[in-house]
C-alpha cells in the first residue's frame, strides 16, 4: 500500500507531495511503517518518511494512540495493543515459535518444569507456547491466553527493558492485582524492573499469578528491545533460582536462532553469579 502510495503522489508547488486524497491513506502511510512489533520511531522519522505535514501527522498520530492502535514513550511510537492483536501480525508469531520450539522442549526436558513462552502486548503478556508433557495439565495457563504482565515472571522481564515512562503509559498508578503478592501500584512496579535489571534479566514471581506457583523467566532481547520471554514454572516454595541458568541457557539459544551467533545487545544474558 505504501508503495502505491507514492508511485501516483506528484511534487506539488510545496516542494513536497500532493497529500493522499483521504484519512485512510494516510494512516496507512503510518502504520505501514510499523514493520515489526518492536519498531520505534519518532515524530520526525515518520514525518519524513511519509511526506506528510508535520502538523497532519501530529494530528493523526494522537488519534491513534487515543484509540490504542498506537503507544508512544520516550523512544516514540510504536505499535498499540490493538494493531499488535491483528491477526497479520501472527506471521512473526509464527517464525518465532518456530526458532523457539526445539530449545523450548529441551528445557522443559532438563528441567522437569513447564515452560512458556510469550510476547508482550501492551500490559498483558500473550502465550505463544506452553510445553511439559502430562505435567502441564496442572498450570493454569493456555496458548493464546493472556495474563498481566506484572503478574508474571514473563512480563516483568520484558517490561524491565521498557523505558520508564513507557512504564507508565502502559499503568495507571494503581494495578490490577491478581492475588495479595501482586504488585498493586506503579512505583512498585518500578523497584521491581530495577531489581531485574539488577540481576541482568532474570526476574522471579512467587504466588503473583496464581497462588501456589513460582516462575523464573528471562527476556529474549533484539535490537529493538524484548522480542519474547521463555519461563519455567513449579511450585512456589521450590529454589527456582536453580533452574535459572537452564532458563538463561534456552534464551541464548533461541537467540542465536533468530539473531545469528553474535548477539545484538551485549550484556543480554545474566553472567555466572549475577542471581
Amino acid at each position: 500500500m505504501t508503495s502505491a502510495l507514492r508511485l501516483n503522489s506528484r511534487p506539488s508547488e510545496f516542494g513536497g507531495c500532493v497529500l493522499p486524497p483521504s484519512m485512510m491513506e494516510r494512516v496507512t502511510l503510518i502504520i505501514d511503517l510499523f514493520e515489526r512489533p518492536q519498531t520505534h520511531l519518532t515524530l520526525d522519522e515518520i514525518v519524513r518518511r511519509t511526506r506528510l505535514p508535520r502538523s497532519t501527522t501530529h494530528r493523526i498520530l494522537d488519534q491513534l494512540v487515543r484509540l490504542n492502535w498506537l503507544g508512544h514513550a520516550a523512544a516514540g511510537y510504536m505499535l498499540g495493543a490493538r494493531a499488535l492483536g491483528l491477526g497479520g501480525r501472527e506471521i512473526d508469531h509464527s517464525a518465532l515459535r518456530a526458532a523457539a520450539a526445539p530449545h523450548l522442549l529441551r528445557l522443559a526436558l532438563q528441567s522437569k518444569m513447564v515452560v512458556h513462552l510469550a510476547v508482550l502486548d501492551g500490559p498483558e503478556i500473550y502465550c505463544l507456547d506452553k510445553v511439559g508433557g502430562s505435567a502441564a495439565e496442572d498450570i493454569p495457563s493456555r496458548v493464546g491466553g493472556r495474563e498481566l504482565a506484572h503478574c508474571t515472571s514473563l512480563g516483568k522481564a520484558m517490561l524491565a527493558w521498557l523505558s520508564p515512562e513507557e512504564i507508565d503509559v502502559r499503568y495507571g498508578q494503581v494495578l490490577e492485582r491478581r492475588t495479595r503478592h501482586s504488585i498493586g501500584r506503579v512505583d512498585l512496579l518500578h523497584r521491581e524492573l530495577a531489581a531485574v535489571r539488577r540481576r541482568n534479566g532474570l526476574a522471579f514471581d512467587r504466588d503473583e499469578c496464581f497462588v501456589g506457583l513460582g516462575c523464573v523467566g528471562l527476556a529474549l532481547r533484539g535490537p529493538d528491545g524484548p522480542v519474547a520471554a521463555v519461563s519455567v514454572v513449579g511450585d512456589s516454595r521450590s529454589p527456582l533460582e536453580r533452574a535459572a541458568p537452564l532458563v538463561v541457557g534456552a534464551v541464548r539459544a533461541v537467540s542465536e536462532e533468530l539473531f545469528g551467533p553474535v548477539h545484538p545487545c551485549p550484556g543480554a544474558f545474566p553472567e555466572p553469579g549475577t542471581l
